[in-house]
């Protein structure tokens, strides 16, 4: 009784301090609210904490005058001088000094394009949280002060404060800083801005240089500098491109027609008192980059202006005189002084002076002169005049030394020169830097890489360095930074977590890129080692009374290597001594303490550990007192964690209560709320009987938390520790398990590739959510280096069910995949394939009948290996190579075959190839035998004969026969392995036929002609080609040949009409006609018979038809038949007169032609006559109606007079009579005969012989010439 009654004093005494402890936190909260309430909530009038004090400042230095102010409601604030004032109606140029300020999310490491934009925001909690009196917030980029303007854009407000960047370029990468100014100081976060360049105008073009500025400004000249773009992967930079533009304009004018070697560039020319921007493009041997940024704007003024100046203070007015004012009265300047280069380089030479003193009011310029050696001087700027004491001097030799002098010249005259400037040599001064020293790298975080490197033996006004990176195995370099980094030390972001990388740096300055430096040791991409951090969550999980179970949840960081021990320490509660519970470390996340006093509450603590050491300390438990449980139901589930959680999916698994209470744990109840909410929801109507559970429905972006409840006999046991929030969100990159099969091996597998790893990571392979590490099987295979494959050695049905996969040591990298009998019976059959392979045919076992009576048997593979081998099987033996059979394949066409030199009956049967390529196989066969083997065989034994038949004289190709065009039979042969003893006899029916020209067999070609072929000349002809090495015959039956007959009919033209003196003829051309040639005409489908009116005939070229005297019962439809003996073949001509050809082949034409006017007879066509005789060449004429006659001379008409005569009796007889001939008549005469159907002309020739000459012969039949309309 005394023991109990002593527990239950002291547990009264432990909630009683609790109790306090509570009622202090809540005064201690109540009074800073009424703290707070009485200062920003009850009515204030205004007043100042901190008065304006006075300043005493230097003339022409900025001043900022500030006060702290306090009023409610908020007061405004009116700034005056004697004579105005200035009315702010918000404190936002109050500088907050009473404010808190604490930061919550801060900006990371950023990654950005040139042309995109960026913003970088900071959330943070203040105190109070004023609207209108925000904190106040600096940003820095590499500890630069940033000021608002267009392309950099701040705010703060809203418990935030942010920089947005809308138009970023390589110049805006670099360490940026918010800087809050609070109440204790400021607070401040860092992080760096990566900006990549965009992509080039030109493949393989460089990058825009950066950070353009104008320096030296004059006048009309300015020195224009900036850095140089990083050239990794691009060619070498040959030069750069400047171009300016005027301020308020669009139009950029390029200053240099030549590229420029160096990152300096002197502007001559400009127009005083306008402004100008400037940008540069970087050249190389692919093309040009894009331009710059803009560089701010500039004013060309003269620089020594200000200096001329000088001032007194008179009271209230400033006083302002020129040096001008003071020299009195000058006319021509003073002479320059101080003659030098400012800048030497390669490619250009700046010449600098001091303006002349005195100087006189006049306008003012400069002429320059140089010499080179002990030359004369030569004036270089004839035609430009220089109104600033600096000049760019291009076109120098090199090598050579110059010197330079100068004048002042006004518009009253010339100045004497000014002292010659000392030797000047183009020479470049320096060069690039030299190659840093070594490179190393160390860890840093799992995503970044710590790179330091030894700076360069001689920096040369070294700008800074880029750093570049590569993948081990990898020939890709990629640029870690775009703009020159001036430490030599560097944080490379952006990397994957696990993957093994090498760097190297180069110097950056104003003539490019030194040499790469060495390349760095490979490094892993890990965190860097430190010990793990406190380990959370302790939680009781049984007591019998003198012992205590804990568990506890891991830490959140475990330093860049495994956990691998945790101590726990314990106290009472009423001490503060801690005393350690374990010597030895314990590997689990549960331990039991023991020897433990009833009664008691106890505090307990763990600490991890791993490579690098122990880690902190977590938080003390809450006192947990050492009962007994005597509960029933079971205690609480523990270890909570999750897999596989995605978007809108997750996984829980849990691990069963170690106190199970009355009776055994049969299930499990899940329960989920949202974050911060209590409203949880039951996951499972029934109680599970395994410890996961997949949770679907979640909202992506949302956070849940879960607990869990056991359940046995007695029933719902108490809930587990409320797990971690867990935001249903994919990580970057997630992959799923894939399930297939190994193309070499055959083994199935699942295979699993990791978004991130470690080298501490390991993947833990699971069925049902139980380890199978031990299983026999499966073998589990690191797939490197960021996969792992789990594969079945005995697959089967067994196997089937849910597979997960968790990485240690990530972020929660895991999937799972459920293995189904379809796919499991895909897999098997893909496997076994595999396992098994048949070589695929293009085409199975065949034969081929080769020349020499050889037959080939043979299969074509899609694809063989040099190492494949085969056999042949007949009837069931298999035959080797050499016994008549020859073997052979080629491995290109994939083609194995075998040759049967003596193919005969013997070899009818079976034919089967087997072959072997490696693992695969492949079999097929041909069964020869009955027609098949029969055919083959005469087809073997006609080969062999037609071997034996080529050794000698033989046909190449056997008699054929041709038409030709006049229906000439053409019989033609084609013979090979002649010489010239051979010889060709041609016969017909054994008779033989002599041809007029002997055959030439050495031409390879003979040909017997059988002209005009009729009935008579069918039969069957023979050529017979022999020498002593023998014979060989060939014969063409061309008996009965219908052919021939379709040639000659083929041939016919169309009908076509010819008028005769009988009347019209329809005829039909041939090539060759004869009456065997059955013809038939007809007229609208009637057969004609050959009469006196229709006469039917033909000739050697033609058939055709005569109509006399035709009528007009003679009009119509005429058709013409002619029988090959297979087909009839028509020609048609239509003498109906309808239609559109009714004058050109109807009947109204051929009755035109019967009708017209022409010569019937009488003339002749020659006439010799002597002078002085009488001449008359009368003839007859016809037509219907009567035609007019016309005669001619020379083609000109006669007419009648005392020596011509023409006459035209009767309409039938015409004459011309010329009396008395001369010479002078000789001509050619004609008469034209013609009525309105047409008409004729007839020609004679006249020619007239003197006494005593020789009568000349001539022909004396008339020669008609048809002429119609």
């Amino acid at each position: 009784n005394v023991g109990k009654g002593l527990a239950v004093i002291q547990e009264e005494l432990h909630r009683m301090r609790m109790a306090t402890k509570a009622q202090v936190e809540s005064l201690e909260i109540e009074r800073e609210v009424n703290t707070l309430s009485d200062v920003y909530l009850i009515s204030r009038m205004p007043d100042f904490m901190v008065a304006l004090r006075p300043h005493t400042v230097w003339e022409k230095t900025p001043v900022k005058l500030f006060c702290t102010v306090q009023g409610n409601p908020r007061p405004i604030v009116k700034w005056s001088e004697p004579s105005h004032y200035w009315r702010l109606p918000h404190l936002t140029d109050i500088h907050p000094s009473k404010l808190e300020v604490s930061f919550l999310d801060r900006f990371p490491v950023s990654f950005g394009v040139e042309g995109s934009s960026v913003s970088l925001v900071c959330t943070m909690v203040v105190v109070p949280d004023l609207p209108n009196l925000p904190p106040h917030a600096q940003w820095y980029r590499d500890d630069k002060l940033l000021k608002p303007g267009k392309l950099v854009e701040m705010a703060v407000g809203g418990s935030a404060a942010s920089l947005t960047l809308p138009h970023l370029a390589k110049d805006d990468e670099g360490l940026y800083t918010v800087r809050i100014f609070t109440k204790d100081g400021t607070t401040e976060h860092s992080a760096y801005l990566f900006v990549s360049d965009a992509p080039p105008s030109a493949a393989g073009a460089p990058g825009a240089p950066m950070s353009v500025k104008a320096y030296d400004i004059n006048s009309d000249y300015v020195l224009v500098a900036w850095k140089p773009p990083n050239t990794v992967n691009e060619a070498p930079i040959a030069g750069y491109f400047v171009d300016r533009c005027e301020a308020g304009s669009d139009t950029w004018v390029q200053c240099n027609d030549a590229p420029v070697k160096v990152c300096k560039y002197p502007v001559h020319g400009l127009s005083v008192g306008r402004s100008y921007h400037f940008r540069v493009r970087a050249v190389n041997s692919a093309g040009i980059s894009r331009p710059s940024r803009k560089s701010d704007k500039v004013t060309a003024i003269d620089a020594a202006e200000n200096e001329r100046l000088q001032g007194t203070d008179e009271g209230k007015y400033d006083i302002v005189i020129k040096d001008d004012d003071l020299e009195g009265h000058v006319t021509i300047p003073g002479e320059p002084t101080d003659v030098h280069a400012s800048e030497i380089y390669k490619s250009f030479v700046v010449l600098s002076w001091k303006p002349p003193s005195p100087r006189g009011r006049a306008p003012l310029w400069y002429v320059i002169d140089k010499v080179s050696g002990t030359g004369a001087w030569q004036r270089i700027n004839t035609a430009v005049k220089l109104h600033s004491p600096r000049y760019p001097v291009y076109d120098l030799q090199d090598g050579q030394k110059y010197q330079f002098r100068v004048y002042s010249v006004n518009m009253h005259g010339s100045s004497e020169a000014s002292a010659p400037s000392e030797p000047i040599q183009k020479v470049d001064q320096d060069g690039v830097p030299s190659a840093p020293g070594q490179v190393v790298a160390t860890r840093n975080t799992k995503t970044s890489v710590f790179v330091q490197w030894e700076a360069p033996k001689h920096l040369k006004h070294l700008m800074g360095y880029y750093i570049d990176g590569r993948v081990v195995g990898s020939k890709d370099w990629f640029a870690c930074n775009h703009k020159p980094f001036k430490h030599t030390r560097f944080v490379v972001h952006g990397l994957i977590p696990g993957e093994s990388y090498v760097f190297r740096v180069q110097a950056v300055n104003v003539f490019g890129l030194s040499e790469e430096s060495q390349e760095s040791t490979p490094i892993s991409v890990e965190p860097a080692l430190a010990t793990p951090s406190s380990p959370f969550g302790i939680t009781l999980l049984s007591c019998d009374g003198s012992s205590m179970t804990l568990a506890w949840k891991s830490p959140k960081h475990c330093g860049g290597s495994k956990v691998n021990a945790y101590y726990i320490s314990k106290r009472d509660a009423d001490t503060l001594v801690w005393n350690e519970v374990n010597l030895t470390g314990v590997k689990e996340r549960i331990c039991t303490v023991d020897n433990l006093t009833e009664g008691t509450f106890y505090e307990f603590r763990v600490q991890a550990a791993n490579m690098a050491g122990v880690g902190p300390p977590s938080s003390p438990s809450a006192p947990m007192k050492c009962v007994a449980w005597t509960a029933e139901v079971p205690g609480p589930a523990y270890d909570l964690s999750f897999s596989e959680v995605r978007s809108h999916s997750l996984v829980i698994l849990w691990k069963a209560p170690v106190y199970t209470g009355a009776s055994a744990v049969t299930g499990y109840f899940v329960d989920m709320a949202k974050k911060d909410s209590s409203e949880f929801v039951t996951l499972n109507e029934e109680a599970l009987k395994h410890r996961y559970l997949q949770v679907s429905g979640l909202e992506e972006g949302q956070f849940y938390v879960f607990r869990v409840r056991a359940v046995n006999a007695k029933g719902v046991g108490k809930a587990s520790q409320l797990s971690e929030p867990v935001c249903a969100r994919a990580l970057p990159g997630t992959k799923e398990i894939v399930a297939g099969v190994d193309e070499e091996t055959g083994d199935i597998y699942l295979s699993l590739e990791a978004c991130e790893i470690c080298e501490t990571s390991k993947f833990e392979w699971s069925k049902n959510y139980k380890p199978i590490e031990a299983w026999s099987d499966y073998k589990i295979c690191p797939d490197w280096p960021h996969s792992s494959r789990l594969i079945f050695t005995n697959p089967d049905k067994d196997d089937l069910g849910r597979y997960s996969v968790v990485v240690t040591d990530t972020d929660g990298v895991s999937s799972s995949h459920t293995l189904t009998e379809d796919a499991l019976n895909t897999m098997l059959e893909l496997s076994h394939a595999i396992r098994n392979p048949i070589i695929p045919l293009k085409h199975g076992l065949n034969y081929e009948v080769l020349e020499k009576g050889h037959v080939r048997f043979w299969a074509q593979a899609v694809k063989l290996s040099p190492a494949v081998s085969y056999r042949f099987i007949v009837n069931d033996k298999e035959v080797t190579s050499g016994e008549g059979h020859k073997f052979s394949h080629d491995v290109a066409t994939g083609i194995v075959q075998m040759t049967v030199d003596q193919f005969t009956r013997a070899n009818e049967g079976t034919y089967t190839v087997q072959i072997h390529d490696g693992k695969a196989k492949a079999q097929s066969s041909l069964v020869l035998v009955g027609d098949v083997f029969k055919a083959a065989l005469k087809e073997a034994e006609f080969q062999r004969k037609e071997h034996i038949r080529k050794q000698g004289a033989h046909f190449s190709e056997y008699l054929y026969f041709t038409v030709t065009e006049d229906c000439t039979v053409l019989l033609t042969c084609k013979v090979a392995n002649v010489k010239k003893e051979t010889t060709l006899h041609w016969y017909k029916e054994d008779d033989e036929i002599v041809p007029e020209t002997p055959p030439n067999v050495m031409s390879g070609a003979c040909a017997l002609p059988l002209p005009l072929f009729s009935r008579k000349d069918q039969g069957v002809f023979k050529a017979v080609l022999g020498d002593d090495r023998g014979k060989d015959t060939s014969t063409i039956d061309i008996s009965g040949k219908g052919q021939i007959l379709f040639i000659r009919i083929s041939s016919a033209s169309d009908l076509v009409l010819q008028c005769t003196p009988e009347g019209i003829r329809l005829q039909c051309y041939m090539s060759y006609y004869t009456e065997e040639m059955k013809t038939v005409w007809k007229h609208k489908e009637s057969k004609i018979a050959s009469s006196e009116k229709m006469r039917i005939g033909g000739t050697a070229e033609m058939a055709w038809m005569q109509i006399c005297d035709p009528s007009d019962k003679e009009k119509g439809h005429y058709t013409m038949e002619i029988f090959d003996g297979v087909t009839t073949h028509t020609r048609t001509f239509d003498l109906s007169g309808q239609g559109g050809q009714q004058v050109s082949s109807g009947w109204p034409y051929s009755f035109s032609l019967i009708n017209r006017g022409r010569v019937v007879g009488g003339l002749p066509d020659v006439v010799t006559i002597m002078e002085e005789k009488s001449l008359s060449l009368t003839c007859t004429v016809w037509g219907e109606p009567t035609p007019e006659v016309t005669w001619f001379k020379n083609e000109q008409e006669v007419t009648c007079n005392e020596h011509t005569k023409v006459t035209f009796d009767g309409g039938k007889f015409a004459s011309l009579v010329i009396n008395k001939v001369t010479p002078d008549d000789s001509g050619k005469y004609s008469i034209n005969v013609r009525n309105k159907y047409g008409g004729e002309f007839v020609e004679i020739t006249v020619s007239v012989y003197k006494h005593g000459e020789q009568i000349p012969e001539g022909p004396t039949a008339p020669t008609l010439a048809p002429d119609s309309n």
